[in-house]
């Protein structure tokens, strides 16, 4: 069975070029695995919004997104972020697909209604039309996907990076979601878990332990287990060897969050 791994890269898990070409080198060397990547940008975000004057807000690691904010975010995440992604990774030889949320309408959104409180134009995805990502994987490119995504009325809409990540890879069959973050790993009482199961995460939670934008990843994962993706990693990347590694079930770095 091919392994297909969707790579959702957030926080500051690749800053350079030079990080890039090592994600590059690291899907080459895995040659027989599809890999689909799904990024976001909240720093570059944050900097944007408030080069014009706009405050940011969040609320269990999901920023609240109003209709003076969107564009800007929409500027940063499909245009400026996607395109250096894919830019960098491209230099390194591997060829890829630019995508959003909004492209052959991979996303359909609704606003996000959770706990009855204004999100703005944040989205939660509705339905998840794979075809055109799964096309481009077996064109033999990788597509490279910012979340931005629309509603049945065509609006732009703000989708939590870490919600599109687990969306596509359950309609798209992946075997593997894999969190690239900034963090070493899912750390209580400053020591990395190297797994976790469903319930004793959602525990975590619960008494505090986990927080912030962890919750917003838990969450994810917990949604991509629900819906047969097999396994959920949330690493820090390990340079050239950390997708075979992981392709070989060499599970040495980071939290495996499994459905117990």
């Amino acid at each position: 069975m091919t392994s297909r791994l969707l790579i959702k890269i957030g926080g500051r898990a690749f800053e350079t070029q030079e990080g890039f070409s090592g994600l590059a080198e690291a899907i080459k060397k895995s040659h027989a695995t599809e890999v689909v990547i799904v990024h976001g940008g909240g720093a570059e975000i944050s900097q944007a919004l408030q080069a014009a004057g706009r405050q940011t807000q969040f609320i269990d690691g999901i920023r609240v997104t109003h209709s003076e904010d969107i564009k800007i975010v929409e500027d940063v995440l499909s245009g400026t972020i996607n395109e250096r992604i894919a830019v960098w990774i491209g230099a390194g030889g591997v060829a890829c697909q630019r995508m959003s949320g909004k492209t052959e309408n991979l996303f359909l959104v609704e606003p996000l209604t959770r706990g009855g409180l204004n999100w703005g134009f944040v989205g939660q995805i509705k339905q998840v039309n794979a075809g055109g990502v799964l096309q481009a994987v077996k064109a033999g490119k990788v597509p490279v996907i910012s979340p931005i995504s629309v509603d049945k009325n065509g609006a732009s809409y703000n989708v939590n990076a870490d919600s599109a990540a687990a969306a596509l890879a359950a309609a798209a069959c992946c075997t593997d979601l894999v969190f690239v973050t900034d963090v070493p790993g899912v750390l209580v009482n400053e020591q990395i878990r190297p797994a976790l199961a469903v319930a004793q995460a959602q525990a975590l939670i619960a008494d505090g332990t986990i927080t912030g934008g962890m919750v917003a990843k838990m969450e994810a994962a917990f949604e991509a287990l629900a819906n047969n993706v097999p396994r959920v990693h949330i690493i820090q990347w390990q340079g050239p060897n950390t997708l075979s590694d992981m392709i070989a079930g060499r599970f040495n770095h980071g939290t495996v969050i499994h459905s117990g």
